[in-house]
């Protein structure tokens, strides 16, 4: 019997059948030939060949038709667009597909149901023969349509793919891709339908979507069917899972961010217009996450096969059934923006004054951008939107693509950092704020606006048009002197960006812009919550911590997460976090705080550091921070983290800290584990042989070494002349605590601004021999070059 030309099952397709079923039916094929005996599951089904969709343009005499009208587009403006495409859809859709198709379809349709013992509901998606390629991915230019159930609403539905060609989005992005329009021929995959409206659906990306990094998977998840995701109407669950420690076998998630997820999209009752309907969710599952830890686990591991198979990144879709509970990948294509980008060569933007804050999102890129609002409501008004212009609206679709390219930045009030407005901005190097709530309302058409994406994973929209600074580094063109150049790090959203600079690790991890912002409560306050007396306080605990098993896991994981996530960013580099340093005052503001701290006159010299640690009034807290930092390096794996100990006053008081943290799992020695204490107070210096030998290094703190050898309050505006680095006695400590060091065989370092500021001040400690100098990241490049010349002994 003679070999149907119209169809292929999908058991017969692989990866090199492109030309003959699209990119993303290929990939399927692909998938289940050859990833099935990997455990990766993906759902069956067949696809027609772009030979029947060639046949179907015969049968009906559409070639020439089509080639006259495509030839009338105007392809510099666009002006006719509208006109055009819909003539070739009306071509398109008044044509009939030929019996001998249909009979095809129907065939393998029918073949499916019987696998399964009855009529089953199948997807119907699109694939073009140019669809997925490095260079071009075609996400969203075509339709798909889910829950089609009976053969003849299956052959419909792949005659609606037909047509979806056509479509004006998918015409303006041949033009741009430059794709000769008859060139391109369309497949539609028919494939079993997973029920994630019964449970969740999602992305995955086998790299970081915005800076690029490779070591890490971003998994987003939303309630329902994942095309709300892709139309960024809800903000998604957000799960990031570390490779190397994957492979390890180790506990890879490194972070786990609960999106608002305020729509669920299901399937529409029977008799109902639409299809699809957006539900509220709810607010239950609106605070609970979309995936377990094992689900994450097990799509990043799919996920990494699935990118190892294929040997580039991956932009993977994938869906939960709610009926037999079972995980799938529904799609694979290769990523096409970031793994095209040379990631060593960045551009840094940072503005130069910041003013009124008018709304906030999430950032997707790193760039800034300004000029007039002009909200839309719809792809219809595009005529309104001017060059240079900030188009704000509510969320987009693909119908939005053509005109996305004349916006200077695009601003949404719905949508995570992968639905279509964050991809679309992203591959057209767009600044964009999506999820950005109220955007549509708060501003104003007209309106002079500033968007900043340049701050780490929010998006901030300033009022006016305000200056700011752009450079551009190729970090292979930086020469690296031989003490180790490293970075002052707080905020682990800037993490993947960072870990491209040039640097030998993080120098020093503060702990406190972790909890003041992602954590926000005193700890305390979660440990004796029965005890607060703050009612108001309660109800803010009662908020952030939903859905943790206890307050005080929400505190550990919380800050486990962000910490393994800088430690992920620059492994294997050392990582070196300061257990928690802030002073009562500060303290006392966190959620809850008052009524656990005492004011005191100096917090400066007061309750803080080391001192607090092992005192009844934070023993318990500082419990947490151990506990948190020993799931970072046993649990995830991260054994390059190191710790330190801020504001250890005398010796004995660095013996009884380590011990306590002993009794918590962290002991010195034990799994390459390293502790260091901070070089800051005068009594480090001159007891540090002593120091040597509880510690296994130091970092000098500069800013408090200086004070407390000047005796002077650093936050004084009135004595804030005599605050200086360079002062004879100030340098006369630091030469003397590096001489020791070294003589006893510690590792050193400085963590602070006057290396980079003060070129003397970088050839000073390098003549002293320190080890490592550790810089902000906006001052990172100008202390190298300070420390280059030093070693060359230039002048500077």
């Amino acid at each position: 019997m003679m070999k149907n030309p119209y169809t292929l099952p999908f058991r017969e397709i692989a990866n090199t059948d492109v030309a003959l079923v699209g990119g993303k039916n290929a990939s399927l094929g692909e998938m289940i030939s050859k990833l099935g005996t990997k455990g990766i599951r993906v759902p069956d089904g067949f696809a027609t060949t772009t030979d029947a969709f060639r046949y179907f343009l015969e049968e009906n005499h559409l070639q020439e038709k089509l080639s006259v009208l495509l030839s009338e587009l105007d392809t510099k403006t666009f002006s006719n667009l509208n006109a055009i495409g819909e003539g070739a859809r009306s071509l398109m859709r008044n044509a009939k597909m030929p019996e001998l198709l249909c009979k095809a379809i129907a065939g393998d349709y029918k073949k499916l149901c019987a696998t399964k013992g009855g009529l089953v509901e199948v997807a119907v998606r699109s694939s073009a023969s140019a669809e997925d390629l490095p260079t071009a991915s075609f996400a969203g230019q075509h339709d798909s349509f889910l829950n089609v159930r009976g053969e003849e609403e299956v052959v419909k539905a792949v005659h609606r793919c037909y047509i979806s060609l056509y479509n004006n989005r998918a015409i303006k992005y041949r033009c741009d891709h430059g794709f000769e329009h008859l060139q391109v021929a369309l497949s539609a995959g028919i494939q079993h339908m997973v029920r994630s409206d019964l449970a969740s659906a999602g992305v995955a990306f086998t790299l970081e979507p915005d800076s690029g990094f490779r070591d890490v998977i971003v998994i987003t998840g939303v309630w329902g069917l994942g095309e709300n995701i892709v139309q960024g109407a809800v903000t998604p669950d957000e799960f990031h899972v570390f490779k190397p420690t994957l492979k390890a076998g180790k506990k890879a998630i490194l972070s786990k961010k609960t999106g608002s997820k305020a729509k669920t999209l299901i399937y529409a009752a029977a008799g109902e217009e639409a299809p699809l309907v957006n539900v509220e969710t709810p607010k239950d599952k609106q605070v609970a996450l979309v995936l377990n830890d094992e689900e994450i686990e097990t799509l990043a591991s799919w996920s990494l096969t699935i990118e190892e198979h294929y040997q580039c990144p991956m932009d993977i879709e994938w869906a939960k059934d709610g009926r037999d509970g079972l995980l799938y990948i529904v799609q694979a294509r290769p990523e096409t923006v970031h793994s095209q980008k040379d990631p060593l060569i960045m551009k840094e933007f940072s503005l130069k004054r910041k003013g009124p804050e008018l709304v906030k999102g999430n950032a997707v890129g790193s760039g800034i951008a300004s000029g007039k609002v002009r909200i839309l409501q719809s792809p219809q008004e595009a005529h309104l939107l001017k060059k240079g212009e900030v188009l704000v609206t509510d969320i987009t679709n693909p119908d939005w693509d053509p005109i996305l390219k004349k916006a200077a930045a695009i601003v949404t009030n719905k949508g995570g950092r992968t639905s279509h407005a964050a991809i679309v901005a992203r591959e057209v190097g767009a600044v964009a704020v999506v999820g950005a709530a109220q955007a549509t309302r708060t501003l104003h058409d007209g309106q002079e606006v500033t968007i900043s994406c340049a701050e780490g994973k929010t998006g901030i929209v300033y009022e006016g048009l305000l200056p700011w600074e752009e450079k551009t580094m190729d970090v292979r063109t930086i020469r690296m002197p031989r003490t180790a150049p490293m970075l002052i790090l707080g905020d682990p959203e800037k993490a993947w960006r960072y870990s491209f600079y040039p640097n030998e690790g993080v120098g020093l991890l503060r702990l406190e812009f972790i909890i003041t912002s992602s954590i926000r409560i005193h700890p305390m306050a979660l440990l004796r919550y029965d005890e607060l007396e703050d009612e108001a306080a309660k109800k803010e605990i009662d908020a952030l911590t939903a859905g943790y098993d206890t307050r005080s896991h929400f505190f550990t994981e919380k800050l486990a997460q962000a910490v393994a996530t800088i430690g992920a960013a620059f492994y294997p580099k050392d990582v070196i976090v300061r257990m928690s340093d802030f002073k009562s005052n500060e303290y006392a503001n966190l959620i809850g705080g008052k009524q656990f701290e005492l004011k005191e006159e100096n917090p400066m010299i007061g309750f803080r550091g080391a001192s607090r640690y092992y005192h009844e009034r934070y023993r318990e807290a500082f419990r947490l921070e151990c506990e948190a930092m020993k799931m970072v390096r046993d649990e995830m794996g991260l054994s390059n983290v190191k710790l330190m100990i801020p504001f250890c006053r005398t010796v004995e008081e660095g013996k009884k800290v380590l011990a306590l943290m002993e009794s918590h799992g962290l002991k010195r020695g034990e799994a390459g584990l390293e502790i260091y204490v901070m070089a800051e107070i005068p009594s480090n210096v001159i007891l540090a042989e002593e120091f040597a030998q509880v510690f296994d290094g130091f970092s000098i703190g500069s800013n408090d070494l200086t004070q407390l050898t000047l005796g002077l309050d650093r936050d004084s505006s009135l004595l804030s002349d005599l605050f200086d680095e360079n002062n004879a006695a100030v340098k006369s400590m630091i030469a003397e605590v590096i001489q020791k060091a070294k003589k006893a065989g510690r590792k050193i370092g400085l963590c602070g601004q006057a290396p980079s500021d003060f070129p003397e001040f970088a050839k000073f400690l390098i003549d002293q021999g320190i080890d490592s100098i550790s810089f902000n990241p906006d001052a990172l490049l100008r202390g190298i070059q300070n420390m280059t010349l030093a070693e060359e002994n230039k002048d500077i």
